[in-house]
């Protein structure tokens, strides 16, 4: 079984967190680093979860700024078939501090993905 959960790029997370939050009544639900300038904030919206990672100049209108972060039950056995499939790998799997295996793909028509999965103990 796989989630699926949307992630925006953005250069400024705490203005897009207080939009979602102001417009839909999102909660903050996690935070990576705990202290200082975030890398990623989780929100929830009712029941789906929303990602804003911080990433300096995304990119303008032109550049993907949405990932869609999906959650599989192994990652080093889903990117043989994301080859297979026509996708391509664009970031190997990394363990990451957070407690996932984390890879970056695209699929056929160019549409980042990145593919998750909890790591033991976690």
């Amino acid at each position: 079984m796989s989630t699926i959960q949307p992630v925006i790029l953005t250069a400024d997370p705490d203005v897009l967190a207080g939009f979602y939050t102001e417009l839909f009544g999102a909660e903050e639900i996690f935070r990576v680093p705990e202290e200082g300038r975030v890398f990623y904030r989780g929100l929830r919206i009712g029941d789906t979860d929303l990602g804003l990672v911080t990433k300096d100049g995304p990119g303008g209108r032109g550049a993907p700024r949405i990932v869609l972060g999906i959650g599989v039950a192994d990652v080093d056995e889903t990117l043989g078939r994301v080859r297979a499939l026509g996708g391509t790998v664009s970031g190997e799997p990394r363990d990451m501090p957070w407690g996932q295996r984390v890879a970056h793909v695209r699929d056929p028509d160019g549409n980042p993905l990145n593919l998750t999965q909890p790591l033991p103990g976690r």
